[in-house]
């Protein structure tokens, strides 16, 4: 598989923490495979009318995973996109099962140091707000690695280019299909 037409014959679902670039490096992937990019929490969002900071204060976090399950199954049934999911999306267990069954699934991850530089820059983040952001981060690191480990692919970014970490996505996403077909 050399070609990047093959690669994007499928939706490729990026999973991982917050702060760990599911977003931007899955528009660089996207327009490097000349995909379609969709953002799960955008979609929400627009699915919603309110913030996913909205939904999470009004409904709180099982409400949201619920509706965050159900824009994820409406992505993933339409067109191949590179989809950059919430950080807890493939924690529950029906939208896993989902993406596995419907995509090819990149398991984004970087050091803590890192998570906690990138996803302190904005105000943006319900699960940090009030609280101690490293300490958050590796508690969800703790709970989240071992079913972000059921990925398909693996991937391990830094704080270095963005077009590096979609080099070595486009790289892991070959070698997953020359084992899958090999």
């Amino acid at each position: 598989m050399d070609d990047a037409k093959d690669i994007a014959s499928r939706t490729i679902a990026l999973v991982g923490l917050m702060g760990v670039g599911k977003s931007s490096v899955g528009r660089r992937l996207a327009t490097s495979l000349a995909m379609p990019f969709v953002d799960a929490d955008a979609e929400i969002e627009v699915a919603a009318g309110r913030s996913v900071s909205e939904i999470f204060s009004d409904l709180g976090e099982i409400e949201f995973r619920s509706g965050e399950h159900r824009v994820i199954k409406r992505i993933v049934e339409g067109p191949a996109t590179v989809l950059a999911t919430g950080g807890g999306a493939f924690v529950h267990d029906g939208t896993r099962a989902l993406l596995k069954a419907r995509t090819v699934t990149v398991w984004l991850q970087a050091d803590l140091d890192v998570l906690v530089e990138r996803a302190t820059r904005r105000d943006t983040r319900p699960l940090l707000r009030g609280k101690d952001p490293r300490q958050v981060l590796a508690r969800l690191a703790e709970a989240r690695y071992p079913l972000y480990a059921e990925a398909d692919v693996h991937v391990m970014t830094g704080d270095g280019a963005h077009r590096d970490s979609v080099r070595a996505v486009t790289a892991a996403i070959r070698a997953y299909y020359a084992r899958d077909t090999g």
